[in-house]
């Protein structure tokens, strides 16, 4: 018997308030085009004062539940994917369980920046593999716009607030081949000798406060080329499988031009690849499960579809998981 880990349903919120790149040039030294020629996004959403990452994380996790029929009761765990929790400590994750009405179970957030949704979908894939739960809510939230420095204008045009959900649930209705729906592999690396390319100027061990995020923009981009590239190989090395039995592609919504190599690798018409990155901006960890919802709900992505979800993140960190949905 084979167990595979089914992504059943999604979900995602988005803060009211957007913010377009013509506001952001009467706060700091940009343009319009600028931006769109540099990273793609046209506008990006920011949550309202007050609000935090688990309230964003909430309202994701129950329109995930609602949109698969899902009674709180059913679910074993929570984890919430995020690098901007409420507070240090307790977690995201269980401000979820208590609000969401989930009984006692794990709960716990999980950071990994960027690529944290990437890195959810393996740890949650594992649990369920192994028995230790069989159905599990995975949360990528992010209220990046607290992070941010609003007089640097090479970082804060780039991000936004959201938050995106699925429920994945074990499934041993298959062969166990690649034709079974359900998570097929995961593939996670990092390499901290990158740590000082993006970064955050706090953290409580050291400033007593969260910092602002500090980033080499073009060092990164450099690496994320080379990186994507490699996993996407593997991925497609490890199941046997050419570009062209990709169904979809759902990137990490970072930038444009990072997301079109991806795509050239694959020989992938960009009607295949999922963009939400012009309205969304870089919501990190939620970014993918954003993307993914948006698809999902507008009827592209079908179930049977191969979905290759990829991303990098600071550390540096990234990833690959294939999945059919």
């Amino acid at each position: 018997m084979t167990i595979r880990s089914v992504i059943s349903s999604c979900g995602s919120y988005l803060p009211d308030r957007i913010l377009t790149n013509a506001e952001l040039e009467k706060m700091v030294d940009t343009t319009d085009e600028w931006i769109v020629q540099r990273s793609g996004i046209r506008e990006r959403r920011i949550a309202a004062d007050g609000q935090p990452t688990s309230d964003l994380a909430i309202r994701a996790g129950l329109a995930a539940l609602q949109a698969g029929g899902f009674n709180p009761a059913s679910i074993d765990g929570v984890i919430v994917c995020t690098s901007t929790p409420d507070q240090t400590f307790p977690s995201v994750a269980v401000r979820v369980q208590a609000a969401l009405h989930i009984p006692q179970g794990m709960a716990f957030d999980l950071q990994a920046v960027c690529s944290g949704f990437v890195y959810g979908l393996s740890v949650a894939d594992s649990l369920i593999r192994t028995g230790a739960a069989k159905r599990i809510l995975l949360i990528g939230a992010e209220k990046m716009s607290s992070i941010l420095d609003w007089k640097d204008r090479g970082t804060c045009v780039l991000f936004g607030d959201g938050a995106g959900a699925v429920v994945l649930e074990a499934d041993d209705s298959g062969k166990g081949t690649i034709e079974d729906r359900g998570i097929l592999s995961s593939h996670m690396y990092a390499d901290g000798r990158l740590s000082d390319i993006l970064y955050t100027s706090g953290g409580t061990s050291t400033t007593g406060s969260s910092g602002k995020i500090v980033m080499e923009g073009k060092e990164v981009f450099r690496h994320a080329v080379k990186y994507m590239s490699d996993v996407v190989e593997e991925t497609l090395a490890q199941n046997a499988l050419t570009p062209s039995q990709i169904d979809w592609l759902v990137p990490h919504q970072a930038n444009a031009r990072i997301i079109e190599g991806t795509a050239k690798k694959l020989e992938m018409d960009m009607s295949r690849v999922v963009l939400t990155l012009d309205k969304h901006g870089n919501t990190s960890a939620a970014s993918i499960p954003l993307a993914l919802a948006q698809a999902v709900n507008d009827g592209r992505i079908k179930r049977g579809h191969l979905v290759l979800f990829e991303a990098l993140g600071a550390g540096l960190t990234w990833g690959a998981v294939l999945a059919r949905f």
